[in-house]
C-alpha cells in the first residue's frame, strides 16, 4: 500500500505549518529545512511554484499520493458544484480522515493503520480500505474485538475536537457521518483554488 514514509518534521517546516499535528521541532526551528534554511532569502515565487506548494500541502495533509489525488480532482471536476470545494469534501469523506476526525486516532496515519488492520467498521461491516468514501448517514465504529485496545482508548480520552458534520457516541464507540462538510466547516488551511488552477493548465 503506497503512502508517504519520509520525515514529517522536514515537510512541516517546508510549509511553515504543523500539517501532521503538534510538532515540537517546528516550534524550535520555525524556518525552512536544510543547511541554508535559516539564512535563505527567497525571491518572489512564481505563480506555478505557489500553486504546486498548495497542492503538495493538501496531499501531505490528507496522506494521499499523486495518482490518487489526481483521480480525486478528476472526480471533483466532473461533479456539480465548485471543483476546489468538492475536492476538499472528497478528502474529508475518506474513511481514514473520518476516523481521525472522530478522535479514534491521534493522527491520520494512525487512523489509516487502524482501518488497514481491520479495527474499523462502517454500518456494522469491517472495511479495511482507507480511501473508502463515506456517504451521509454512514455509521463508523470500532470493531467489538478492538474496543479494548489501549491506543484507541487513549486517543478517544485525549480528543476534544467537535465537528458539526459528525456525531460521536462514547458508550458504543460509534460515530455518524451526518453530512458532507461545507467549505467553511473544514478547518484545514488550504487554498483549493490554487490547486484547481494548477491542474487546469
Amino acid at each position: 500500500m503506497a503512502r508517504y514514509l519520509g520525515p514529517k518534521s522536514k515537510i512541516a517546516r517546508r510549509f511553515g505549518e504543523a500539517i501532521f499535528g503538534d510538532d515540537k521541532s517546528l516550534e524550535k526551528r520555525n524556518y525552512a529545512p536544510g543547511q541554508h534554511g535559516q539564512s535563505r532569502r527567497r525571491g518572489k515565487q512564481s505563480e506555478y511554484a505557489v500553486q504546486l506548494m498548495e497542492k503538495q500541502k493538501a496531499k501531505y495533509t490528507y496522506g494521499i499520493l499523486e495518482k490518487q489525488f489526481r483521480n480525486l480532482f478528476d472526480k471533483a471536476n466532473r461533479s456539480k458544484g465548485v471543483t476546489g470545494e468538492v475536492l476538499l469534501q472528497l478528502c474529508e469523506s475518506r474513511l481514514d480522515n473520518v476516523v481521525y476526525r472522530l478522535g479514534v486516532s491521534r493522527s491520520r496515519s494512525g487512523a489509516r493503520q487502524l482501518v488497514s488492520h481491520r479495527h474499523i467498521t462502517v454500518n456494522g461491516e469491517i472495511v479495511n480500505i482507507p480511501s473508502y468514501q463515506l456517504k451521509a448517514g454512514d455509521v463508523v465504529g470500532v470493531r467489538e474485538k478492538s474496543k479494548s485496545l489501549q491506543a484507541i482508548k487513549d486517543a478517544i480520552d485525549s480528543n476534544s475536537s467537535v465537528y458539526e458534520w459528525m456525531t460521536w457516541n462514547g458508550a458504543t464507540m460509534e460515530g455518524t457521518f451526518v453530512a458532507v462538510p461545507e467549505r467553511l466547516q473544514i478547518p484545514e488551511n488550504i487554498k483549493e483554488q490554487l490547486i484547481v488552477e494548477l491542474y487546469s493548465k
